[in-house]
């Protein structure tokens, strides 16, 4: 039965290294535990119960260091973050599902909104979305 835990092992480690996005490796680790059980024991239902205990220990074992290096993955802002937020102007009209586009920053825009902007009107930038600026009429203060 040690044959069959090393060959699983051997394809949870492939998986692994095919994906490099932590998927398999818990239960490749277990069936390596199950691997040197059967050399203890022939029963299938030990083996598996090793198999099964180890891949969830190992799990959550590793599972805080996971998050924590994967939380250390930060969105580095681009140059064209820097237009969220700001004030621009409507340069042609812009309707509800329909493009049109604004000026900012001396750089002109396609850009949307959910409401019915005028040329000329001021607006505020939400966010954006590819290569478009989401839009709402700047609010009066």
């Amino acid at each position: 039965m040690s044959i069959y835990w090393i060959i699983l092992f051997l394809i949870l480690l492939f998986i692994e290294l095919a994906t490099v996005n932590l998927i398999s490796i818990w239960f490749a680790i277990g069936a390596l535990g199950a691997f040197v059980t059967a050399f203890f024991t022939d029963s299938i239902l030990i083996q598996l119960l090793v198999f099964v205990v180890i891949s969830v220990v190992s799990l959550f074992v590793t599972l805080p260091i996971v998050k924590k290096f994967k939380s250390k993955e930060k969105i580095v802002p681009t140059n064209l973050d820097r237009v969220i937020g700001q004030i621009a102007e409507v340069t042609r009209e812009i309707k509800p599902n329909h493009y049109g586009e604004v000026e900012i920053f001396g750089t002109t825009w396609t850009a949307s909104s959910s409401d019915s902007l005028a040329v000329g009107e001021r607006v505020k930038v939400l966010k954006l979305d590819g290569v478009k600026l989401i839009v709402q009429r700047e609010e009066k203060k």
